[in-house]
């Protein structure tokens, strides 16, 4: 069996010490952030399901908060299983190798970690869509929020705890609703996960090449890392156009989010404007390093999503109301692609002369 090129165990040593502790990590506030999600995560949804009509297939959401060491952890288990395409070939390639397949298991524990640690004392809420062989069902499919980073900003912001932890629990849920509502979505998107990894040449010449060209890019004026990150810098034609694909596809997931937490909202969190506002500059005035971060990772295309994602569904409703939108999520070719989602108009031309069944 060829060598795991990722040293996961020191990965997750640095990035314990990379995210830190949050001082209200021991905070008496804490032990209310269980009740309060256990209960604001069940009716988050059935706002969610009178909402957008999607009903999960996998029973009720389950929360489960957890400190910046469990994030990391449970991520790092989702690491695992997206890259293995990637990683079992980059593993046979190091097994001739030992002392340098020694050297870059190190080092690429220590960027996971470095990654993971900083993506940790930012993330509030996340849905984990993994489903993983061989692990205890009870600790996947699960709705998780980082309680010291939610306490953090609620004493920030002076955020009332009850409307924030419900606006949080309203996106994550509808997350949960789209890949356990929607029979195809989760096995279509690991799908194109697998392939577009399972197709990386892992080669370091190609490494290089790929920062010439992102020299030549910068030379033009242009960031070559404003559309996807290193990822996206390091995929061949083919692979650009599979990211095209799942850029689309979480654009319109994020978007629909988005506009879920807002409208399922109504009456029930009259804060909810602020508290988007607010998440809004966060997410956008990342400064030095963090933004260089950002941009390395992708998380600035990510950022790009939400935007996007909203602006698709709305030119969407305004032309065909919410019966047109459904239509999204009718079969994996109905799925808007990056550049319908940025011109909606294209992929409501394809798909009205793409009759549902054809």
């Amino acid at each position: 069996m060829p060598p795991e090129p990722i040293a996961w165990d020191l990965a997750e040593r640095v990035a314990a010490r990379v995210g830190g502790r949050e001082p209200l990590a021991e905070s008496y506030h804490v032990d209310s952030l269980e009740r309060d999600f256990a209960e604001l995560t069940s009716e988050a949804e059935a706002l969610v399901a009178e909402e957008t009509g999607l009903v999960s297939a996998a029973g009720p959401a389950r929360a489960r908060v957890t400190d910046r060491r469990g994030w990391v952890r449970a991520n790092l288990r989702s690491f695992r299983r997206l890259l293995k395409p990637l990683t079992e070939r980059l593993g046979g390639k190091m097994s001739s190798n030992a002392a340098a397949a020694g050297v870059t298991r190190t080092l690429t524990g220590i960027e996971v970690g470095t990654l993971l640690g900083w993506m940790s004392t930012r993330v509030l809420g996340q849905y984990d869509l993994l489903l993983v062989e061989d692990e205890d069902p009870a600790d996947q499919d699960l709705v998780y929020y980082v309680g010291p980073n939610v306490l953090a900003l609620e004493k920030k912001f002076a955020f009332p705890p009850r409307e924030f932890r419900l606006w949080l629990a309203l996106h994550e849920v509808t997350h949960r609703a789209q890949f356990t509502g929607i029979p195809w979505l989760r096995d279509h998107f690991l799908g194109l996960v697998d392939a577009t990894l399972g197709s990386v040449d892992p080669d370091p010449k190609r490494l290089l090449a790929a920062l010439r060209r992102a020299l030549d890019e910068t030379r033009a004026g242009r960031n070559p890392l404003d559309e996807g990150g290193l990822v996206a810098l390091l995929a061949t034609p083919e692979q650009q156009d599979a990211l095209g694909r799942i850029g689309g596809m979480m654009s319109l997931l994020e978007g629909h989010g988005d506009v879920t937490m807002s409208r399922a909202a109504g009456d029930r969190i009259p804060s909810a404007e602020r508290f988007h506002r607010v998440l809004h500059q966060r997410r956008s005035n990342a400064t030095g390093p963090a933004k260089v971060l950002q941009k390395v990772v992708g998380l600035d295309a990510k950022l790009k999503q939400y935007e996007q994602g909203e602006k698709f569904i709305t030119a969407v409703e305004a032309y065909g109301g919410p019966e047109l939108l459904r239509r999204a999520w009718a079969g994996p070719e109905y799925l808007p692609s990056l550049p319908e989602v940025r011109e909606p108009l294209r992929w409501i031309e394809r798909v009205e002369a793409t009759p549902v069944g054809s």
